[in-house]
């Protein structure tokens, strides 16, 4: 799953164009560097999301196979 999609669908990221917009922008990096929008998620992967002065660190233990997630605790678990 692209790491675009992937952000929203977890919820991480309201918008799909706005994560799109994140990784055009260098704000999304995974295992230390930084990613384009079609960067392909695997699980273990550790990803960091700076919003302004704010940084989100998370890993992924799973990635979903349906467009929402009702428990964020299985999918991701913050570091």
């Amino acid at each position: 799953m692209r790491i675009d999609k992937f952000l929203k669908v977890t919820r991480v990221i309201k918008r799909r164009t706005v994560a799109n917009d994140a990784a055009d922008n260098g704000r999304i990096s995974v295992n230390g560097k930084i990613v384009k929008p079609s960067y392909e998620v695997k699980i273990g992967d550790v990803v960091e999301i700076k919003f302004g002065d704010k940084v989100s660190k998370f890993e992924i233990i799973s990635i979903p196979k349906v467009q929402s997630v009702s428990n964020i605790d299985e999918v991701i678990k913050l570091v």
